[in-house]
């Protein structure tokens, strides 16, 4: 049956106007459609892959099955432009403006301050506003469940969900039992002893009103709820009425056909199978589909798309006499709706398989995803087909239609090993007819084959009843709970013979164990006949090792721990079902041995209990001028733009009439030569302009901090005299100019490059010296949810070019475009609105990007742009950079440190851009807050075949100092002392020198450790934490308290002096020692006759307020209200030479430079207002203006007297310290290795805040960000120098459901820094190492459960702490039976750098 050959209309709706388009690709995504077609660009581009939300769009229909109107999330990044046909689309532009009228889930995200950066806003946004179009009274756990498919880089979430728990009609309690342990109505529990219980600051029965010593007045309100208004459902927009009107139609089957793809969708059964016939390798696909992801990332072409989303048979659901049948583009929404009725509804015996299908959709990706019928790509691993199999975290493909969940066939499907376990029958139809096959050993054939038949469809899936004497349980352990793809999953089933405890049949399934979902049949057979007992869980355990083991080179790597998961489920399931047992049949005695008390708690599923919170910040004195914003809560300037999607970002500028794309091209070996570059199959793509490579560079070639890279590398062919290599993968060899996106990425994949392949150099590798103890901490990548983007625009006379960048280095980006372009600095201009994110990932490596962008624009004359996707920019932009870290520790029995010998090595990747500082910071931290008398330490940094690792949030400090936590951890031990006391023992004084000599003045760490101890409740919980532990024998809770103290300053190393030597790996060193200092800043102040004021300084804005303090610092200065200041943007033609937004001195040096240009004002206006001392700031203008005096100045500042010498360790390197503690306590599964955050209180001293609510965001998005660098968020890269971890789908930042269930903040009172504006301090990278403490509450925990074991020396834990290595250090029983293979006998999968 052949598709109709005329054109069809795709109709559908977008914040409810009508559109029609005839001419339709089927390779265009909804988002791409929103921001080009439609120019909506409120939808952002995050991830292209569906894992970050920031695409989040509501997606409304009109269910003909259901008969009622839908509305959920999606994401438009995957979602088909072809499958919204007939349906509407609701944007964040849709529901409200700040022209007309906010959404109240627009406004209460804003002034809430739960948007930053703003760039993952409008995702959350719609999240939101779906969730409250369905349920206008959430409780506070449906709202956390609507965010399991949205990530945010800057806030910690904790703000978010503060705001929208307005909405919540549970919103005045913290969830729990009321009045019961926990509650936050229960004599204050939970309220942070001499601090506010939380409730409006000192306001009827507040608990500072009690205060006898409260002369310093507190706050915790950060926003006024009650000025919110309220949530009106009659007044959403309704669903348009002609598509109701469209449902009653008759459907016609609809075609359309792109350059390379044909889309059809058929509405009937006999259409399809017809069409399946006739295109047997047609893929079929639901709504939404990994297959743009495969054509992106993997190159592959599916020339025919088959979507069967109107098939009447494949939506319906059947209640049979032996299960429930659920047609195979049922979504698992829907799956999870009917089941829970289900549930509810019959006795318990009967529905065991569905409350395992249950509990693995609990977990199953993201509302946007569970909502659709769709199949989703969850990422892509760079590795060959051959490589793609038995991995547990292998972003392959999950589905979220239940049919396509099982004919995507992944190993790793989270429900597969549930429908196998249970027998599940499936009903498969084609021209032949129809048939039912069973879920068993038999269905999957190989890697993501089955035994459906190329010409067959799968109708329906029919999961069935359990009987009385049934048992099921599934099981899922992955690297982040919330939307995260499984290490290892099962689905376990046991039969037992009638009124006995002796087993009739099992089946244990295992998924991520083999390149298919597999049966353990040889242990299931052998456990057959016996009874339930210890005896057969030791005998499936050493069964179950035998069978499930693994290569230790399989693909996917942490073999030991994946192999003891299969272990550990099972003694999971044993115990669950032993309990169900004892429970079942109490009447009949000695039918089954009892679960031991210790034990009950592993049977548990993970539950995570609603947030509670609270933030401190001591209020502006009395009688402080309203209209003065210093030190008030203020929102982010931009907060209200970012809610409604109209804050523009780089690639939101619209587009230029003769605008070009450009996709790089880049190297896919770690180091080779180039033996040529073909790029004449790339001419063949449509749209295809031309191919920028190093002979198109009209300046020169040479780049870097360091000169030490280049624009484009060259090839062997026009450089035989000077060979120039490849030196990372992801190294830009070129780029392909295009008319579009789509064509430009096509051209850029049919480039052909030849290599002559040289060894390459990936991991540090040291000698072996003797030294006490080690400690290796992971990289990190930034994810700022906006990627890399340029937008050139060449101007066309005198080699002018403006530069719209997204970058924290305008400087920088000037001078590498114009030494690229060969033309002085002035003739190129860099502007920068806003960024989305930057995190030190925008300091310098932006600039590779630029300079390719400007190379092309200069060679075709026209604008050209380029914004990274994901996967691109993870590649090639470097991160946080890897530590090893060795020690040698002198101390005294009492705990005293009295010396300290340590080594550090760095790996910097291939070039050295800012490693140096990097290193020289990590020295400069290496004693974190301790005083240890005598110091030697030497820091490496170690050149590799890596793309060049950068500053990131911190800048070598988190390392220096997470290390000398760990040798300090050790010693506690090691003197048998609690931690906190040698902790608090060897903490510095006032007064006293640094191992770099420099005398602490104002330390406040000592008031901030007291009132931590103080406020955390530490002693009295410590107690508990011993009682919990002993009465626990598989879950375990650790409590640690860190200080932290940061230097302040901006410290960069002459890179004039550099040598190389090799000993396992190429280290670069520093001869002279001297440093520069960057802590100059300029700003530049414009008022005009209305007497509004234009203010423009050297800072960029990146989600970090900074922007608003220098609002609030030029508000105090002139004495005029904020809203007549306003900040447009940052360029290079205002304020030149700026320093970097970084190393947190920006509010500052800015703040200074801003005071100083108001003062120069204020100096000119001086006489006008003594003439007319009661007029206003617009009369004093006027007269000004009338009087010819000028009206614009110019302001400067640096920081006096930094600056350091390390080769005589003298000066000063810093201009001050930010001070800082935090307490965690965090509970452990030692069966999985899974953790939870239960409770953090920080103490931050930011001096007298300029603004609380800014200031207490960074704190929380520092900490949020330092939990994932320490616990969760792991860089994987093959022994050959290949990224594996180039998206969300597999490298993990922490989620809404990571941060600590109690979440306590409180700014230190009464601590001016005199230092810097207005009494302020930094804050920006401080707060990131507290959550050091988390990681060391998890070693803590550790510790008890190895305590179990006999185990109590001191041992090795790196950072990360994930799953895998949290389980692999509680050693027991399952993890002996799972010994190590021999290092060295084998190739890793993935090796650490």
């Amino acid at each position: 049956m052949a598709p109709n050959e005329t054109r069809d209309e795709l109709v559908f709706f977008v914040n409810g106007k009508k559109v029609v388009e005839k001419d339709v690709d089927p390779e265009t995504t909804l988002l791409t459609y929103l921001r080009r077609k439609l120019g909506l660009c409120g939808t952002k581009l995050g991830c292209g892959e569906g894992g970050c939300g920031a695409c989040t769009v509501m997606i409304s229909k009109y269910d003909p099955f259901r008969k009622k109107i839908l509305h959920h999330t999606a994401n438009a990044c995957l979602f088909p432009v072809c499958a919204l046909h007939h349906v509407a689309v609701t944007t964040v532009e849709g529901i409200g403006n700040t022209k007309s009228r906010l959404h109240p889930a627009q406004e209460r995200i804003a002034k809430s301050h739960g948007s930053q950066c703003g760039f993952c806003t409008p995702g959350i946004v719609m999240s939101m506003y779906t969730l409250l179009r369905n349920n206008p009274e959430p409780k506070m756990e449906d709202i956390e469940d609507a965010f399991q498919g949205n990530l945010c880089r800057c806030t910690g979430y904790r703000p978010i969900l503060e705001g929208y728990r307005t909405f919540a009609k549970d919103a005045n309690c913290c969830g729990r039992v009321a009045n019961g342990t926990g509650c936050c109505r229960s004599e204050r529990e939970n309220s942070m002893n001499g601090g506010c219980c939380g409730g409006k600051a000192n306001g009827p029965g507040c608990c500072m009103n009690g205060k006898e010593d409260n002369v310093t007045m507190v706050s915790s309100s950060l926003f006024n709820s009650s000025e919110f208004q309220p949530l009106d459902p009659t007044q959403e927009p309704i669903f348009p009425p002609e598509l109701m009107t469209q449902s009653n139609k008759q459907q016609k089957q609809l075609c359309f056909k792109g350059e390379r793809v044909m889309w059809i969708q058929p509405t009937t059964l006999k259409e399809l199978v017809a069409l399946k016939s006739q295109y047997p390798n047609a893929k079929l696909v639901v709504g939404n589909t990994e297959v743009g992801i495969e054509m992106r990332l993997k190159n592959m072409l599916y020339p025919v798309i088959i979507a069967p989303a109107w098939i009447s048979e494949m939506n319906a659901v059947q209640h049979t006499e032996t299960g429930v049948t659920f047609g195979a583009a049922c979504t698992l929404s829907s799956v999870e709706e009917v089941l829970r009725k289900v549930v509810a509804e019959l006795p318990p015996h009967k529905t065991e398989v569905f409350q395992a299908v249950l509990e693995q959709l609990r977990w199953f990706a993201g509302p946007q995803i569970r909502n659709v019928a769709v199949t989703k790509k969850l990422g892509f691993l760079y590795v060959t087909e051959k490589m793609l199999y038995a991995f547990m975290n292998l972003p392959l493909i999950a589905a979220t239609a239940l049919g396509g969940n099982i004919m995507t066939a992944s190993p790793i499907s989270d429900l597969n090993p549930v429908l196998m376990a249970s027998g599940s029958k499936l009903t498969l139809v084609s021209n032949e007819g129809k048939r039912t096959v069973t879920m068993d050993e038999k269905f999957f054939t190989g890697y993501r084959k089955t035994i459906v038949k190329p010409e067959e469809i799968l109708l329906s899936v029919e999961i069935p009843y359990s009987k009385k004497g049934e048992y099921f349980s599934a099981f899922k352990q992955a690297s982040r709970r919330e939307d995260d793809i499984a290490i290892v999953t099962c689905g376990m089933r046991v039969l037992f013979q009638e009124g006995t405890s002796r087993v009739e049949e099992i089946k244990l399934s295992y998924g991520g164990m083999a390149p298919t979902t597999v049966l353990a049949l040889k242990t299931c057979q052998e456990l057959t006949g016996r009874d339930w007992n210890e005896k057969l869980l030791q005998d499936a355990c050493r069964l179950l090792a035998r069978e499930m083991d693994l290569s230790p080179s399989a693909p996917g790597g942490m073999v030991d721990f994946r192999r003891t998961l299969t272990l550990s489920f099972f003694f999971k399931f044993y115990l669950t079902v032993l309990q169900k047992l004892s429970k079942n049949h109490n009447d009949i005695n000695n039918l089954c041995e009892p679960v031991p008390s210790n034990y009950v708690s592993a049977t548990e599923l993970f539950h995570k209990d609603p947030i509670a919170n609270a933030q401190l910040f001591q209020e502006v004195p009395k009688g402080q001028a309203v209209e003065d914003m210093v030190g008030r809560p203020l929102m982010h300037v931009s907060a209200t733009k970012q809610a409604c999607g109209e804050a523009v970002y780089c690639d939101d500028i619209p587009h230029y009439e003769n605008e070009l794309y450009l996709t790089l091209v880049t190297s896919t070996k770690a180091h080779a030569k180039i033996l040529s570059v073909d790029a004449s199959e790339a001419q063949n793509v449509p749209g295809f302009v031309c191919f920028v490579s190093a002979k198109d560079v009209p300046g020169s070639n040479i780049t870097g901090i360091a000169n030490d890279e280049t624009v484009f590398a060259k090839d062997m062919v026009r450089e035989i005299l000077v060979p120039n290599p490849v030196t990372c993968v992801g190294h830009i060899i070129g780029a392909v100019v295009a008319d579009t996106q789509e064509h430009s990425r096509r051209a850029a994949k049919a480039v052909k490059i030849k290599y002559e392949e040289l060894k390459p150099i990936v991991t540090i590798q040291v000698c072996h010296l003797l030294y006490f103890g080690e400690m290796y901490l992971g990289g990190q990548e930034h994810f700022y949810l906006e990627t890399h983007c340029t937008l050139a625009v060449p101007k066309g006379e005198d080699g002018e070019m403006e530069l719209f960048v997204s970058t924290q280095n305008p400087m920088k980006t000037q001078e590498f475009a114009a030494n690229a372009l060969g033309v002085p600095s002035n003739r190129i201009v860099v502007r920068v609105k806003r960024m989305g994110g930057g995190f030190g990932g925008k300091e310098t490596r932006n600039t590779i990007l630029t300079t390719a962008v400007a190379v092309a624009a200069f060679k075709t004359g026209c604008p050209v742009r380029c914004m990274l996707d994901r996967d691109e920019d993870m590649l090639i932009s470097g991160g946080r950079h890897p530590f090893l870290g060795r020690y040698k520790v002198g101390f005294m029995k009492n705990g005293r440190v009295k010396s300290l010998e340590v080594s550090y090595y760095s790996n910097g990747g291939n070039s050295v851009d800012l490693s140096y500082g990097v290193i020289d910071r990590a020295l400069l931290h290496l004693d974190n807050s301790y005083n240890i008398p005598n110091v030697s330490s030497v820091g490496f940094v170690c050149k590799t075949n890596l793309p060049s690792n950068t500053a990131f949030r911190g800048f070598g400090g988190p390392q220096g100092m997470m290390i000398a936590e760990c040798w300090m951890s050790d010693l506690a031990r090691k003197c048998g002392l609690p931690p906190e006391e040698v902790r608090k023992l060897n903490l510095y004084n006032e007064g006293d020198l640094t191992h770099f000599n420099q005398k602490l003045e104002g330390f406040t760490l000592r008031r901030c450790w007291d009132e931590c101890l103080s406020s955390s409740s530490y002693h009295a919980r410590q107690k508990l934490i011993e009682e919990f532990n002993k009465q626990n024998r598989w879950k375990k809770r650790g409590m640690c308290i860190i200080p932290t103290k940061f230097g302040i300053s901006f410290t960069v190393p002459f890179l004039n002096q550099v040598r190389k030597f090799a000993t396992l790996v190429l280290c670069w060193t520093r001869l002279d020692g001297l440093s520069v200092v960057l802590v100059q800043a300029g700003a530049l102040i414009h008022v005009y006759t209305d007497g509004s004021v234009l203010l423009t300084h050297g800072g960029t804005e990146m989600g970090q307020g900074l922007h608003t303090k220098m609002i609030q610092v030029a508000s105090r200065s002139l004495g005029i209200p904020t809203s007549k200041i306003f900040i447009s943007e940052t360029s290079t033609n205002t304020v030149p030479n700026t320093s970097p937004t970084a190393a947190s001195v920006s509010a500052d040096i800015n703040g200074m430079a801003v005071h100083n240009a108001c003062q120069t004002i204020l100096k000119r206006l001086e006489p006008i207002k003594q003439s007319n001392p009661k007029g206003s700031w617009e009369d004093w203008i006027k007269a000004a203006y009338e009087s010819c005096v000028s009206l614009s100045a110019t302001g400067f500042y640096r920081i006096p007297d930094v600056g350091y010498n390390f080769e005589k360790n003298e000066g000063k390197p810093f201009c001050y310290f930010s001070y800082g503690v935090a307490c965690s306590e965090v509970e452990i599964d030692c069966l999985t290795g899974d953790h939870k955050n239960i409770r953090t209180d920080i103490v931050m001293d930011v001096g007298t805040s300029l603004n609380p609510a800014i200031d207490i965001g960074q704190i929380e998005g520092a900490f949020v960000q330092g939990l994932g660098l320490f616990t969760m968020e792991e860089l994987r890269y093959s022994p050959e120098g290949n990224l594996y971890t180039r998206g969300p789908g597999m490298y993990k930042i922490p989620a809404f459901g990571d941060i600590p269930t109690e979440f306590y903040v409180s700014l230190l009172r009464d601590c001016p820094n005199s230092k810097a504006v207005y009494s302020s301090k930094a804050v920006g990278e401080p707060p990131l190492f507290l959550s050091a403490s988390v990681f060391y509450a998890i070693k803590d925990a550790i510790y008890a459960a190895r305590k179990e074991s006999g185990l109590t020396e001191p041992f090795r834990l790196d950072s990360p702490a994930t799953p895998e290595r949290i389980r692999n250090a509680c050693v027991d029983t399952f993890t002996k039976m799972c010994p190590s293979a021999e290092p060295g006998t084998f190739k890793p999968w993935s090796v650490r750098v």
